[in-house]
């Protein structure tokens, strides 16, 4: 994606091409940190979720080489013997030194208590340092995922883990070898630097001298005296925080706890915010896709979810990060989930779900769609799907040749639409074709809407459940509209096909490139709108992380 950068002599590496502005860049405005953090982050509801931090920044001593050293080092990772309340799943926790290893900690069961929240990645309610027992090492570990959320590189986006010393520090900068190379002239060549400290188990930020300064959530975190060229003292990071480099390149922070383990299936996870026209400037991004396998302390279930904003990305990011929390915490109870097993059923869970988040989400002007595919296997390893969507970005599962759609299209315009409204006692007149200006009647968000016109719905559609059939060749696709306005579900099963011909023997990757094709596809037919893509491969095993959320 890099093939259209300008070279750039080695004495203009480390210099921007726009002079430093320390005041300017404080004045900056940030659209970004107004009551919510990005990629799923949404903090309107503070019981559940913590919000991106506008003060308090602590700034720390620069580490010397040889802690930066050790930051680099692989960590060694165990569990704890006794289960602790109150941790929170995704959470990154500080164990004690024991036996000369920094262990790191992830609390994978249950909590006691079935009816608190499921959280994902937040940092409210620290639990207190224990020993942990080092006689059961899994493989656990931290995950960066860092998103372009505005300026010319905008819809860039990378993550590493901890342990990827390889990749390890990772630079922004404009120009190489800067692992997120930002096409901003007001960005230094060596910019910023992210490292993993392995003393403090935390994902740290510094300023590497660069000319136009670095801002944490609008804060400075650069040298006092910018020419001097000096680099900052760094800066603890949190999920939900934004970097701003430049004056106009804003990079949203996810930080999740990921567990590497062998999933049952293949999953390719994509998404390009297009752009009106080929070679135009990119559209504003508004979807979010993710997905939890499995969800925390619920090894048999997991969720595959994408949401489409519209007025903004706001909801999206905010129903991506509670609907999952939702189901996670739903299935805690052991009485649903084992109802869930035993009927083969999980209606009634997709359906309080949507139903809390939409509860819990305080978007009054911007709305979303909302489609989320739940996957769980019984004790016998036979795996079923089932779907719950508001909104048009669809899914179908194809198994035996045949495709099964799981979304209803919930377009002003669609049959089923209508007749709901119809049976509401308002019907729609000819030729109408929205509600508000809106194309969609149902959706998550759109708070005010929905109190002034009653046709308005965030009730969702609930699928039939599916059981896959092994060795059926049975796959799931996810999309945003952007894929289906040029592409149909039978041109999408072309593709599959074809892409599984040309590479008969790989399975690892497959998924992922299956993905890449579908996205090929939109970018080909020259969509006009975000486009995110999930695919799912139910007849290959891969070892991915646990979750992943992209926006």
């Amino acid at each position: 994606m890099f093939d259209s950068l300008h070279l750039f002599q080695v004495g203009e590496l480390e210099r921007p091409l726009v002079s430093n502005d320390v005041d300017l860049a404080q004045d900056q405005s940030n659209d970004l940190t107004r009551n919510y953090d990005l990629e799923g982050e949404c903090h309107l509801n503070a019981a559940l979720l913590r919000p991106p931090r506008t003060e308090g920044l602590v700034h720390k001593q620069r580490l010397s080489s040889a802690s930066r050293r050790l930051a680099l080092g692989d960590s060694v990772v165990g569990d704890v013997s006794d289960p602790l309340d109150g941790i929170l799943v995704g959470q990154t926790l500080k164990r004690r030194v024991v036996t000369e290893h920094l262990v790191e900690l992830q609390k994978h069961g249950r909590p006691a208590n079935q009816s608190q929240n499921l959280r994902f990645g937040t940092e409210n309610d620290r639990p207190q340092e224990s020993v942990p027992n080092t006689d059961a090492i899994s493989d656990q570990r931290s995950c960066l995922s860092l998103q372009v959320v505005s300026g010319p590189s905008c819809g860039l986006h990378c993550s590493v883990l901890s342990t990827s010393t390889a990749r390890l520090p990772l630079t922004l900068g404009r120009v190489p070898p800067s692992y997120l190379l930002l096409k901003d002239y007001e960005v230094s060549g060596k910019h910023a630097m992210i490292t993993w400290n392995l003393n403090k188990l935390r994902w740290e930020l510094v300023d590497m001298g660069s000319l136009n300064g670095t801002l944490l959530n609008s804060r400075p975190i650069n040298h006092p005296d910018p020419g001097s060229r000096l680099w900052g003292d760094p800066v603890e990071l949190a999920s939900g925080d934004t970097i701003t480099v430049g004056t106009t390149s804003n990079i949203y922070v996810h930080i999740s706890s990921h567990n590497e383990r062998l999933v049952p299936f293949g999953v390719g996870m994509t998404s390009d915010p297009m752009s009106l026209r080929r070679g135009g400037k990119k559209l504003p991004m508004e979807d979010v896709c993710y997905y939890h396998w499995p969800l925390p302390g619920i090894y048999q279930f997991g969720v595959f979810g994408i949401c489409d904003g519209h007025g903004g990305v706001v909801a999206a990011k905010s129903a991506s990060k509670i609907l999952p929390e939702m189901v996670a915490t739903i299935l805690a109870d052991s009485v649903k989930r084992e109802r869930v097993v035993s009927e083969q059923d999980a209606s009634d869970v997709l359906r309080d779900a949507f139903s809390q988040t939409e509860a819990s989400m305080n978007n009054y002007y911007e709305g979303c769609t909302a489609t989320l595919l739940l996957v769980w296997a019984d004790a016998d390893e036979n795996f079923f799907a089932q779907c719950a969507n508001v909104g048009d970005s669809a899914c179908f599962i194809n198994m035996d040749g045949k495709q099964i759609k799981m979304t209803e299209d919930h377009k002003v315009t669609s049959c089923s639409e209508r007749l709901r409204i119809e049976g509401i006692g308002e019907p729609l007149k000819d030729g109408e074709t929205r509600l508000c200006g809106l194309n969609l009647a149902r959706m998550l968000g759109d708070k005010f809407v929905k109190q002034q016109d009653s046709r308005f719905s965030s009730e969702p559609y609930i699928s039939q459940v599916v059981h896959l059939k092994k060795s059926s060749g049975a796959f799931a696709l996810l999309a945003s509209d952007g894929l289906w306005d040029v592409v149909s579900f039978k041109k999408a099963v072309q593709l599959v096909v074809q892409t599984r011909e040309r590479h008969p023997s790989e399975t690892e990757n497959l998924a992922e490139k299956i993905a890449e094709v579908m996205l090929d596809e939109a970018r080909t037919q020259r969509t006009k709108d975000n486009t995110s893509i999930i695919f799912i491969d139910f007849d290959s095993i891969s070892t991915v992380s646990s979750c992943k959320v992209r926006p």
